[in-house]
């Protein structure tokens, strides 16, 4: 069993003036994958849906990419996460730690 620092990059995608989300999920699903390859870094994403409020109390549903990242150096971290927000046109994008054990299972079946 390993013990890992895991970091989760939560990317709404409305866009910061507009509210609306402006491009298909898979337009930036792609970017994504896009900005992980480039900083050589494994991932898992996941689509997912939340609802926020707006400093002005406007409530705004969205749909929100999770980027899931493990064992990565937190200064890789924040730049993913700071190139994400810019590129996604967000106010923000919020990341949380945690540790976790990870444990790799392998088998193969006996094809004989």
């Amino acid at each position: 069993m390993n013990r890992l620092r895991q970091a989760m990059i939560y990317v709404g995608l409305n866009d910061a003036e507009t509210h609306e989300q402006k491009f298909s999920t898979d337009t930036y699903l792609s970017v994504l994958k896009h900005v992980c390859r480039g900083y050589h870094t494994a991932f898992s994403v996941n689509e997912i849906s939340g609802g926020y409020f707006h400093e002005d109390g406007t409530y705004v549903e969205e749909k929100t990419l999770l980027l899931t990242l493990l064992d990565i150096p937190e200064t890789t971290i924040q730049e993913i996460a700071r190139d994400l927000c810019a590129f996604f046109h967000q106010e923000s994008v919020m990341v949380t730690y945690s540790d976790c054990d990870v444990v790799f299972i392998s088998e193969t079946l006996d094809r004989s």
